[in-house]
């Protein structure tokens, strides 16, 4: 059991890790530590680059021949356009809910595993 402390996110870290797991004192504030957390919008780009991986993961596993030829012009275009531009070639439109709404089904299917499995 964690020892009793003063910390504001003491809840949210045993909400977080459960009550049997132990964090030393020195890491409670481990969060605050990461620099690359206060830059402009920096964890939003793992949020957006899981979604555009589902989606286009997805379509290539689910899909047929034009699919896979459509992944290998986004592969293949290299550094040619932005990166939006290149998804969507490959069919994937990060500028539409359809990524965002994909990866949520996603998360769900995973939870809905895990529970299952506890």
């Amino acid at each position: 059991m964690r020892a009793e402390g003063n910390h504001r996110h003491q809840k949210l870290l045993d909400t977080y890790f459960g009550q049997k797991f132990t964090i030393d004192t020195e890491l409670e504030t481990e969060c605050f530590r990461v620099p690359h957390f206060y830059r402009a919008f920096y964890v939003y780009q793992y949020a957006t680059g899981i979604s555009a991986a589902i989606s286009l993961a997805e379509r290539v596993a689910t899909g047929g021949e034009q699919e896979r030829e459509d992944y290998i012009k986004f592969l293949s275009g290299g550094c040619s356009a932005t990166p939006i531009e290149l998804l969507r070639i490959a069919g994937v439109d990060m500028e539409s809910p359809q990524p965002i709404e994909s990866a949520m089904k996603r998360f769900e299917e995973l939870v809905g595993e895990l529970e299952e499995l506890i």
